[in-house]
Order: C-alpha cells, then sequence, then structure tokens
C-alpha cells in the first residue's frame, strides 16, 4: 500500500476508533448512578415491607430525606409509608419512634420486661434529682443548663452529667446567648425508656407545673450542691 493510499485509510481507522471510545462512554453514562446523594433522583416506589426491612437492619435512626434518596421517592410519599407502617406496628411487638426528622423501630414497651429478661438488662435507676432535670428537659427543650437551675433552684451540674452518661438527654448544638451554653434535649434513648413514639406521647402538665417550667421558680432555694445528682440512688416507678 502506498503512502497515498494509506493516508485516506488511517483516517478512516481514527475516525471509527473515536466512535467506538464515544460509544464507550457513552454506555459507561448510562451505569453510573441517576443521582448522587443529595441530588434529585428518579421516581421510584417504597412498599411499607420495604421500609420496614430498611429500618431494621439500620444501625442507627434514619432521615426522612436519607430514606427518600436511598428509595427514590419524594418525601410525601415517604411520610404517607411510615403513617402506615405505624398504624401496622401498633398491633405488633415492634414501634415506630419519631425524634423531629428521624425514625427508628424499638420494642413495644408492653414486651420490655420479657425482652430485658432476655438480654439481661437492668432497669434505669434514677434519682428523684435526676428524674425531675429530666422532666424539665424533656418538656422544655432545647434548653440550657443555667434554664434548668433556674426551675430547680440549685446547682445541676451533675444531675445533667448523669442523665448525658445514660443517654437520656443528648446535646442539641448551642444558644446563641452570650457564651454559647450547651443546649440539651432528649433523644431516642429516652423515647425507649419510657416507652414513647414520639414528644407527642408526654403527659400534659397543668397549668402550675407549666408556669414554673416557662418562668423558674422565684420563690426557690438559692443555688447550691445538688443533694441527690446520682443516678441510682432509687428507682423509678414509671421506668
Amino acid at each position: 500500500m502506498t503512502e497515498q493510499e494509506s493516508g485516506p485509510v488511517e483516517a478512516a481507522v481514527a475516525e471509527a476508533e473515536a466512535d467506538d471510545l464515544a460509544g464507550e462512554d457513552d454506555e459507561a453514562a448510562d451505569e453510573s448512578p441517576e443521582a448522587l446523594p443529595g441530588e434529585t433522583t428518579p421516581a421510584g416506589e417504597l412498599t411499607e415491607a420495604q421500609l420496614e426491612a430498611l429500618l431494621f437492619v439500620a444501625e442507627k435512626p434514619l432521615a426522612r430525606r436519607e430514606i427518600a434518596i436511598l428509595a427514590g421517592v419524594d418525601r410525601a410519599m415517604v411520610d404517607e409509608r411510615l403513617g402506615d407502617l405505624e398504624v401496622s406496628l401498633a398491633r405488633r411487638g415492634i414501634r415506630l419512634l419519631v425524634v423531629g426528622d428521624r425514625v427508628e423501630l424499638a420494642t413495644a414497651p408492653e414486651a420490655g420486661a420479657l425482652v430485658a429478661r432476655y438480654v439481661g438488662a437492668d432497669a434505669v435507676r434514677l434519682s428523684p434529682a435526676a428524674l425531675e432535670t429530666l422532666a424539665i428537659v424533656a418538656y422544655r427543650q432545647p434548653v440550657t443548663r443555667a434554664a434548668i437551675e433556674r426551675v430547680r433552684g440549685v446547682d445541676s451540674d451533675y444531675s445533667v452529667r448523669a442523665l448525658l452518661h445514660r443517654r437520656l438527654i443528648v446535646e442539641q448544638g448551642r444558644s446563641e446567648a452570650p457564651g454559647r451554653p450547651i443546649l440539651y434535649g432528649t433523644g431516642f434513648e429516652f423515647l425507649e425508656r419510657f416507652g414513647l413514639t414520639s414528644l407527642e406521647d408526654l403527659p400534659p402538665l397543668d397549668l402550675e407545673v407549666a408556669a414554673r417550667l416557662v418562668d423558674g421558680d422565684p420563690a426557690g432555694p438559692s443555688v447550691g450542691r445538688d443533694p441527690a445528682g446520682d443516678v441510682g440512688a432509687a428507682p423509678d416507678p414509671e421506668a
């Protein structure tokens, strides 16, 4: 083959190879995920059974947005399926727990004693001081330690640290007040221990107690050392 003949042939071969490479790129693009986490995902489906299985194997509470991305559905469908699952589980030994945007599965309160015997778990024992602190956090969250002490009238550092250790309360960021004190609230451990599915299940307070939680107790004792701030001093009859 002469050099004049080889020129057009080489050009044709190069063009064919370019077309093949372009085709491979297109195939790779087709095989790539439709959307990365955080991006819009294609329309999919999410059945109640799929949602239950996902929450069952999850090692941590899942956010609704996370479920929507995994299933390729919108938030409205996730909310709808969560509502269906909550109704279905109400008749069984598992409950759906909801804390803000996150959800998880837990055993039903009525099965707690049997499950505790199987796993060898001891009942949570809280002192009156710890229970009082926990109640303030539960009803007034997010709340700072200073606000807790204003309501109780005594130093509550030990009680707060003990409840944090038990994971009955958790840190929820910092206040915008001077010094940016830590804000405390309840988490999933609190719901599990007290047999609640959400904070909406907390019993209502009478007006006198509610007013004290909001305004503090101006007639209370001066701030001093919490005399019974330990955990384990007395059993909680409601736990």
